[in-house]
This record gives structure tokens, sequence and C-alpha cells, in this order.
């Protein structure tokens, strides 16, 4: 009896310890492979992994004054990952702020960082609208000691100090043109609805997914179209009915952006195209309903939350002079563990993960 209560204890801790772990697991990214039509390989599922470097959580350094100018502030992609900087802040008793245009605008962007250069932030985070019309007023705040950090969407290098990449461009960009393929069956046309055309991240996504539809195994699969929604919900919706127009036989859609994919899936919904397969980076709390009624299979994203937290950390490091933005300099961000900065100072959040039915209730972003 007494071994058999250990062993029931056991059990029950061995148990209550993978539970946490998978709890953790999926609030972590890791890049599903999906089967695509170049290799025909079997999809499997996910398996998740720490976005950083892993370990415990080290003692947090000094907190700083940052500032976070997103593309938009009524995106919700932005809105609300927000809190990522605050907790960052919060854990080493540091200060943020996030402003920015109502609509994705460089001109307005721009203002945003010159009014926080006067006011003397010491680290400004930025997504940038216009990788070029940023850079003058970036170069100016970093004249005066101000560290810049860009994220999601990167500025003209000589403008910043660190760009963190949410994910591995490459990564990205191939694995939307497998997600589509493979729900197409290998065979049809496809199209994508993107962003801005200026945007550095979605145009760097866009060609390798043209890249992939090079390799053997995707003769069948025809991109007819790229168009741009600007990330406005009405026109990113009226650029899929166009599209649903202009190509009766259209099998699949790419949307690389949040705006862009939410809006589609209701443009598809409205229209009752089940013919139509829809993919690209979502997040799931806008795309819950789309999944669950069956418009949308699959689609893809990091967790914005993290990219706001780690682009905090990489601000501090900055700012405390841990990091110059040189490749090989480590640091550590909280609960993410430690990282390195890589070629051309970019620092990698980690891979995307996959989202469908099965496992979209496990977040909430």
């Amino acid at each position: 009896m007494k071994n058999q209560r250990v062993f029931t204890r056991l059990a029950i801790t061995l148990l209550l310890l993978f539970s946490a772990i998978a709890s953790f697991g999926a609030s972590s990214h890791a890049l599903a492979q999906a089967a695509d039509c170049a290799t025909g390989a079997a999809g499997a599922s996910p398996e998740a992994s720490p976005t950083g470097g892993g370990g415990a959580s080290p003692v947090a350094g000094a907190g700083v004054n940052m500032a976070f100018v997103p593309k938009d502030i009524v995106n919700n992609y932005f809105a609300n990952s927000f809190k990522g900087a605050q907790e960052a802040a919060g854990e080493t008793g540091g200060q943020v702020q996030q402003v920015g245009p109502d609509t994705p605008d460089a001109a307005g962007q721009v203002q945003f960082i010159q009014t926080l250069t006067q006011q003397g932030v010491q680290a400004i985070g930025v997504s940038a609208n216009d990788p070029n019309a940023l850079a003058p007023a970036l170069k100016d705040a970093r004249s005066k000691g101000i560290k810049v950090v860009s994220y999601d969407s990167d500025v003209a290098p000589d403008a910043r100090d660190v760009f963190v990449n949410q994910a591995n461009s490459e990564d990205i960009g191939r694995i939307e043109v497998q997600i589509i393929s493979r729900l197409i069956g290998c065979e049809g046309e496809i199209a994508i609805l993107s962003a801005a055309s200026t945007a550095t991240n979605q145009n760097a996504w866009i060609d390798f997914m043209k890249d992939e539809l090079t390799k053997p195994g995707y003769e069948k699969v025809k991109l007819v179209d790229v168009v741009y929604g600007d990330d406005k919900p009405q026109l990113s919706y009226d650029k899929t009915i166009e599209l649903l127009t202009a190509y009766p036989d259209l099998k699949g859609i790419i949307s690389p952006t949040t705006v862009g994919i939410s809006n589609a899936a209701a443009a598809l919904e409205a229209e009752g195209r089940t013919d139509v397969m829809l993919t690209g980076l979502g997040l799931p709390n806008e795309m819950r309903q789309y999944v669950k009624n069956g418009t949308v299979k699959e689609f893809a994203l990091w967790n914005p939350i993290d990219l706001y937290y780690l682009t905090y950390y990489v601000g501090q490091a900055l700012v405390n002079g841990d990091i110059t933005g040189a490749e090989g300099d480590t640091f550590t961000a909280g609960r993410l563990g430690s990282y390195t900065i890589g070629a051309n100072g970019t620092v990698l959040l980690g891979k995307p993960f996959i989202f469908t039915a099965d496992n979209i209730d496990q977040f909430d972003f």
C-alpha cells in the first residue's frame, strides 16, 4: 500500500509537471512543418520551444524611459501587444508609452519621433511604415543620445541601433506558401493581399513566397496578383472582393498582415466563398470566429506581446551599455531568456506558430 501511494503521488506530480510544460509551450512559438507541394512531406504537430534562450529570469537591470511608435495605434496588433512592453518595464522599474498616428502614415510617425526627441526619452521603439522616410528623424534622435530599436518592420539600418525581428523572414514567407498550396491541393490560382507597398517586412516575406513558388512541385500553383490594403480594414475588405471578381477561378489568398487576413476572412464569409482558401498572419482573438466556422483552416503568427517585451529589453540593454548592437553582443530579456545580436544588428524573437481549430483556444491575444 505504501508503494502504491508513493507511485500515485509520483504520477500526479508528473501529470501536473507535464501540464505546466504544455501550458508554457502553448505560449511559445515553433514553426510547424506543414506539408508543402515541393516535398509532399506529412505535416507534423507543432512542438513548442522557448522563444528565447530559456533558463531562469535574471536579476533585472535598471529600467529606462522608452517610447514606442507603431505603424498606427488603432490596429489591435499594436494596441493590444503594448502590454508586453508594460510588463517588461514593470519588472525593471522603467517607464513606457505608446504614441503614433491613427492610421498607417510615415509622415505622422515622423512627427511623433520628433516630439519624443524633444522630450528626451532614453529609447524609441519603432515599426516603420516607410524605412527611409523615418530615417532623418531617427538619425536626429540618435545624435542626441537616444537609442533606437526597430521592431516588426525595420527602418534603414543606419537609422537604428538594433532591429528586433519577430521571426525569420524566410521562414514566414515560405510557410505561408506551403500552407496555402497544401490547402488548395497544390494546384490553382493564388493571390497576395499585403499591407502597404513600402512595408519592408511585407516585401521581404513576399520575395520569399515568390522564391518558394519556383521550387519543383509548385508548377500548378500560379500567383496571379499582389494587391495592397494598406492595413486599412475597409480597403483590405474591398481588395479581397476585387480579387474574387477579377479572378473567378481563384483558389487561395495569402495575407501576411493581421488587418488584411481578418478583413479578407470577413469578405469571404460575406460572399459565401468556401471554395477560396485563406491563410497569412493573424491574431488569434481576431481570427477565432473564422477558424471556428471553417472560413480559415490555418494561419500563422508569433506572439506580438513577446515582441514588445523583447524590444523593451533591447532598448534597456542599449541605454545601460550592456550591448552596442554589434554582432555577437549578448543580453538577457527577462522571462524570454538570453539572446545574441546577429548580423546587421538584428535579434530574432523566434519561429512562427501555426494556429488551427485544434489549438487556437489556447491563445489570448
